[in-house]
């Protein structure tokens, strides 16, 4: 049984001395692996982020003009992120403000 299993490794380590000549010597004529998949992929993600975007915005702009008729619409908040957001001199603008300062 060992001598049995002593020549399966052997054989095992000859193909595998084999195999490795073989894709040593191949190696350098094959084509290099193509982006092309992959820059699809992330350019479909980031367009499909930025329809759903502007759907999402445009929801929310028809929801508050159906609420608030005659109205302008304030920015609408980050869905994603939690933290401190700030414009205008660190302040939230509202619409009574933007009708002040036309």
């Amino acid at each position: 049984m060992a001598s049995y299993l002593w020549r399966k490794y052997a054989d095992y380590l000859y193909t595998k001395w084999e195999r490795d000549i073989l894709w040593i010597m191949v190696d350098p004529y094959r084509r290099p692996k193509s982006f092309t998949p992959l820059v699809t992929i992330y350019t479909a993600a980031f367009y499909t982020g930025v329809i759903g975007a502007a759907i999402t915005e445009q929801l929310y702009k028809e929801k508050y003009w159906e609420e608030h008729p005659g109205e302008a619409v304030p920015l609408m908040e980050p869905k994603f992120y939690y933290g401190p957001w700030k414009i205008l001199r660190g302040e939230v603008p509202t619409p009574q403000s933007l009708k002040e300062k036309l």
